[in-house]
């Protein structure tokens, strides 16, 4: 790994482990001034759509003005979004910087994955994929731990998310490669992927709503247990931390036998994790940090098998636009996850959440099995190789192993 991209890396880790901190920030504030679950949802969710709007706007800022001009002006305005929530506590103009947020961090990522994309070739971009989605994970886990360094009800927190999202404007500042090109974003239709795939659409819709529930609605639940912020912080870094650990063991058992009965497998025992949770809850008993292990090791992994199993189905020339339809469809999901959670614990209370999400897993089993009486599956000797992925951007994945490097169709830029 070059040290240009481990420079690169650096630029984004930084600002990373800030967003992750402040996800659960908020959550934890907009518990203490009574937003209510169902708005606390729909800020939360807002996140998401800033992401979905960001996917059509963000690449066309970083064509018109350079990549580090756009790198700058993101963090700027995210270390300004970032102060604002401490300084007016207030659920509609949070909804809007949350909007903003998510639109900026979405900006953030796009930047450097396009860099990182120019720096890989050949044979490493698999590696440089792997590692950047391990970074991701590690920096949004680090940032729960950043929870304890403040009064949660004071400015302090905001203003150290701040600081980060600023540090990670110096690496990238710095850079003497040349700026690469953005190229069209285009995904394969919906209608097309559902076709070809019918439960990797539904395993990318229910992946999305499941994590999005999870992760913008865990801070809420945890404070309506009356955990305190270490104890939250530890609840949240438990299941990005099984997140990261057992997406390569469950994604390698995808990869020797029928990828769907992985699928249905991994969903049942979600929902069954999430069942026991829930009387965890109900029972005060304890075990409510190992199941937020395995919750969010299981429910992170659906989203990489899901994709990997709509591959199976697709023509090489295929992968990429078909997987950038999935993060799109992901991202609907998570947008809708928060949105449902804070429905639901605003009428049964924080096991409302573990109510959806075992509702969300159990369904999506469901759908699985009728889905093996309708087609046999590809021979295991045929099937692609497992990649263990986070939601960023869709630039990523011209790194994805079984993406065709081949360009894309160029939109103008400016000055052509």
């Amino acid at each position: 790994m070059t040290p240009t991209i481990l420079v690169l890396l650096g630029g984004l880790v930084f600002p990373l482990v800030g967003v992750g901190l402040l996800g659960t920030l908020l959550g934890v504030r907009a518990g203490m001034e009574a937003f209510g679950a169902l708005f606390t949802g729909l800020i939360m969710a807002g996140y998401y759509a800033g992401y979905i709007i960001g996917t059509w706007l963000a690449p066309r800022i970083i064509r018109n003005v350079g990549h580090i001009r756009s790198f700058a002006a993101y963090a700027s305005v995210g270390s300004a979004t970032s102060l604002a929530f401490g300084l007016v506590v207030d659920p509609w103009v949070w909804l809007v910087l949350r909007i903003a947020n998510g639109l900026c961090v979405l900006g953030l990522y796009m930047v450097v994955e396009s860099w990182l994309n120019e720096q890989s070739a050949g044979p490493a971009r698999g590696s440089i994929f792997s590692a950047y989605m391990a970074s991701t994970l590690v920096a949004l886990g680090l940032g729960q731990f950043l929870l304890l360094l403040g009064d949660t009800a004071g400015q302090t927190l905001f203003s150290v998310a701040a600081i980060l999202i600023c540090i990670g404007v110096v690496p990238v500042a710095i850079t003497r490669v040349s700026e690469p090109r953005i190229d069209a974003i285009t995904h394969l239709p919906i209608s097309e992927l559902l076709r070809a795939s019918p439960l990797g659409v539904i395993g990318a819709l229910s992946s999305g709503v499941l994590t999005g529930a999870f992760l913008g609605m865990g801070p809420i639940f945890g404070q309506r247990l009356a955990l305190e912020d270490p104890e939250i912080a530890l609840f949240m870094s438990a299941a990005i931390l099984g997140g990261a650990l057992l997406q390569w063991p469950i994604g390698h058992l995808s990869d020797l036998i029928d990828r769907r009965t992985v699928l249905i497998l991994t969903s049942l025992a979600t929902a069954v994790v999430a069942a026991v949770a829930a009387v965890i809850v109900i029972e005060g008993r304890s075990g409510l940090v190992p199941s937020a292990f395995f919750l969010g090791g299981l429910m992170f992994s659906l989203y990489g098998i899901s994709v990997a199993h709509t591959n199976d189905h697709l023509e090489g020339g295929q992968v990429l636009e078909a997987t950038r339809g999935l993060l799109l469809i992901y991202g609907i999901g998570a947008f809708a996850g928060p949105l449902l959670a804070g429905f639901a614990m605003q009428g049964a209370g924080p096991v409302g959440l573990l109510g959806i999400s075992a509702a969300t897993a159990a369904g999506l089993a469901l759908f699985g099995l009728f889905r093996v009486t309708r087609r046999m599956p590809p021979p295991p000797e045929e099937q692609t190789e497992f990649i263990a992925m986070v939601r960023t951007t869709p630039v990523v994945l011209e790194m994805h192993p079984d993406a065709d490097p081949s360009p894309e169709l160029d939109l103008p830029r400016k000055g052509d």
